[in-house]
């Protein structure tokens, strides 16, 4: 069964809800230390389930969460993409994750743009922002092709108080301007 919600295309990926037959890729990307460094760490299969269940309910009781990334001619996951407020958050953001496999082919930037769309056009928001560790080179590309800039240090909430993070941003004016 697939969470409440809607489903986005691009050219070459498929944005829809979390689904159960997500688990397996999702354990995958968590399990791993270079997929997860930098999104809480690697995770055991149990604490990857719960994870994946938080983000299932957020789609169920908030009406948007991150997107599962499906390869449009496989199927296959690839990864997460898009809205994501947990309390506490510094503020309405667009993140990402992939699994290895799906680096650098611009998946994330691709999907990342359909959810950006998403949130200004139909969640309303005024601003969006990714929260990216000082040292994750390849995320701080991804803001950049996708317009953000770096707004400087923020703050997570617990239990990631302690982890240094830059929030990257733009406001939908700053979107909506862009050439792309």
């Amino acid at each position: 069964m697939i969470a409440p919600g809607p489903t986005l295309t691009t050219a070459r990926l498929i944005l829809r809800p979390t689904a159960r037959e997500d688990f397996d890729g999702w354990a995958e990307l968590m399990a791993d230390e270079e997929n997860s460094g930098f999104i809480g760490g690697p995770q055991s299969r149990p604490a990857a389930w719960r994870g994946m269940m938080s983000m299932a309910g957020a789609w169920a009781l908030e009406g948007y969460a991150m997107f599962s990334v499906l390869d449009k001619e496989t199927g296959e996951w690839l990864g997460r993409i898009g809205p994501w407020v947990p309390e506490g958050w510094p503020g309405t953001e667009v993140g990402w994750a992939l699994l290895k496999k799906a680096w650098g082919k611009g998946y994330a930037v691709e999907a990342a743009e359909a959810t950006i769309d998403w949130a200004f056009d139909t969640l309303g928001w005024t601003e969006v922002i990714h929260t990216i560790d000082p040292a994750n080179t390849a995320s701080q590309v991804v803001a950049k092709r996708l317009g953000s800039t770096n707004w400087g240090p923020s703050k997570l909430p617990p239990p990631f108080e302690d982890k240094p993070v830059d929030a990257w941003g733009q406001t939908r004016e700053q979107w909506r301007a862009r050439v792309r």
